[in-house]
């Protein structure tokens, strides 16, 4: 069977059409306005006078090739033989004739390509191409035989043109569509045409079902949820244009109302900060603060801790609370400070009595976490002196004296473990790790800075060596008799000092006191373990502000001298 009809641009045959014999279309393949290999419009094949004369395509070929004319009646008198394998050779000759010539294209009335060219030169490349040499083939033995397929009424149409084909609409696209209230439609959406042959409809049907129908609720839903997109996004734009060129707010005045106790964690941020005074009242937005602390030379310097504040104070007025010291709700034990006026901070920061503190470190000493090696003289006027070790600490509504206490203990007792007093007590000529302490807390309240302890240390070791014979192992530190008045007076009667019968007294005993009389630094603790060595006995401060040492008693004494001159001066003697 030959590709009847195939030309440039020619439209696919249904399968059941006899002269079917293109097996890569489909009917819908060719949809309207496109040709199915790329040729041009095509017309109407009824309407061509030559299409209707299509059996004469082949009287030329018994004349130009009359050999094969000759095989082609041969194998068509014989339909009903069934032919083996190997027979008929000059069937085998069918598949390499002379090329074939040149066609012209043949045009209608209207101009359009009917295919006729391309056809014949088909038709005269090889009649029988691809056909099963098998398969039984309808009788037919010259062209001018050939029955007319398009004229029986069982045939199928002939093929539309490009301009005029579109597929049949489908039976049940037929049914009659029901009129549906608002958004409800089978389709009717004004996009008919009228002109379509068959009155066929564009519209989005599937194919071999129901017109498709648009749900209202459909609709309804798909228009909320834009409708919810845009909303939802001017929300936000909003939002961000308000937070990002809007005034912040903020409270007005030093706040109002109740005071509470706020917390700043260490390590916060600035915007850490005002999220918690935000969440706890104080400010009106982490905005008013930032900007406020950002304005304030010391914003930056805000220190960790508990602070008192009211609610509903301005940034500003936040800012300024924060950045004063005094108004942060802590202790802060300063280096070399003495118990007493420890007890006395923390009485006052938590709203106790006078004494409350200091009658609890008395009572309960050891149990508040001492070492085993300190609290067991029992010449100590207080066995937690010492060990209260210089930090700052914060205060929260779950403080209380033995808290504090406690926590003091610790951080000293961990800060002596660190250093390792223990074992080189022995190696500095000392009897106990607490005389380590001991002499820290001397070289503390006698020195300035960590030059000077570390010189301080030196007297005190080279005091109180037993070849002393100048001090006669006397350390004559004037800060162990102020610490016996509680004072810190540095103009005091020697002879009234050298006659006071204390343990605490080095005018008066040999050697160290009993235990410390402050709380040392890490300064003070580091040049106690590792003194000068310059071989200093003796020191004196002359102008109050710089100390210094000598070696030997005469020039020590020259110092006093005039150290005495001094303040006879300045005493207005």
């Amino acid at each position: 069977m030959t590709e009847y009809g195939r030309g440039r641009g020619s439209e696919p045959w249904h399968p059941e059409d006899p002269l079917y014999g293109d097996q890569g279309w489909t009917g819908h393949q060719t949809q309207e306005g496109q040709a199915p290999y790329g040729g041009d419009p095509q017309q109407q094949y009824q309407q061509d006078s030559q299409y209707q004369q299509e059996p004469q395509y082949q009287q030329p070929y018994p004349e130009q090739y009359p050999q094969h004319a000759q095989n082609q009646q041969q194998y068509v008198q014989q339909p009903q033989q069934y032919p083996q394998q190997g027979q008929y050779p000059q069937y085998q000759e069918q598949q390499a004739y002379a090329p074939q010539a040149p066609q012209q294209p043949v045009y209608d009335s209207q101009g359009w390509d009917t295919g006729q060219g391309q056809y014949l030169a088909a038709a005269q490349v090889d009649a029988y191409a691809g056909v099963d040499p098998y398969a039984q083939q309808p009788a037919a033995g010259y062209p001018g035989e050939a029955p007319d397929v398009y004229a029986t009424p069982e045939a199928f149409p002939p093929p539309q043109p490009p301009g005029r084909r579109h597929l049949a609409p489908d039976p049940a696209e037929q049914e009659e569509e029901p009129e549906g209230g608002l958004l409800a439609g089978g389709g009717r959406d004004g996009d008919d045409d009228g002109d379509e042959p068959g009155g066929g409809r564009r519209g989005g049907r599937s194919k071999g079902g129901k017109p498709k129908k648009r749900s209202g609720a459909a609709c309804l839903i798909a228009t909320l949820v834009i409708v919810g997109v845009l909303g939802g996004g001017g929300y936000y734009g909003y939002t961000y244009l308000k937070d990002r060129f809007a005034t912040a707010e903020d409270y007005v005045g030093e706040g109002s109302g109740e005071t509470i106790d706020v917390e700043i964690p260490k390590g916060s941020s600035l915007a850490q900060m005002g999220n918690i005074l935000k969440k706890h009242g104080v400010v009106a937005s982490v905005e008013a603060f930032t900007t406020a602390a950002n304005v304030n030379p010391k914003g930056k310097s805000i220190q960790p801790g508990v602070y008192s504040m009211k609610k509903k104070m301005s940034g500003a007025a936040a800012v300024a609370l924060m950045t004063d010291s005094s108004k942060l709700n802590v202790i802060t034990i300063t280096e070399g400070m003495r118990n007493a006026k420890v007890y006395e901070a923390i009485d006052k920061k938590l709203g106790k009595p006078d004494g409350t503190t200091r009658d609890i470190a008395q009572r309960d000493a050891k149990n508040l976490g001492l070492p085993a090696w300190a609290g067991n003289n029992p010449k100590l006027i207080d066995p937690l002196e010492g060990f209260l070790y210089p930090a700052r600490y914060d205060l929260s509504k779950d403080s209380t004296p033995e808290s504090l206490l406690k926590q003091m203990v610790k951080n000293a007792t961990d800060r002596y473990s660190e250093l390792g007093i223990e074992g080189k007590a022995k190696e500095l000529g000392l009897e106990n790790p607490l005389q380590v302490v001991t002499v820290a807390s001397l070289v503390n309240a006698e020195g300035k800075n960590h030059d000077d302890f570390r010189k301080m240390s030196e007297v005190v070791y080279n005091r109180l060596k037993k070849t002393n014979d100048v001090t006669n192992q006397k350390l004559e530190f004037d800060s162990t008799y102020n610490y016996i008045k509680g004072k810190s007076d540095i103009n005091f009667s020697i002879k009234e000092a050298r006659a006071l019968d204390h343990p605490y007294n080095t005018h008066f005993v040999k050697g160290l006191p009993p235990g410390p009389i402050g709380n040392p630094g890490a300064d003070a603790l580091s040049a106690t373990l590792n003194p000068d060595h310059g071989g200093w006995m003796f020191f004196v401060s002359v102008d109050g502000d710089k100390t210094t040492f000598t070696q030997t008693y005469e020039e020590h004494l020259k110092l006093v001298d005039e150290f005495q001159a001094r303040q006879k001066q300045k005493n207005g003697g």
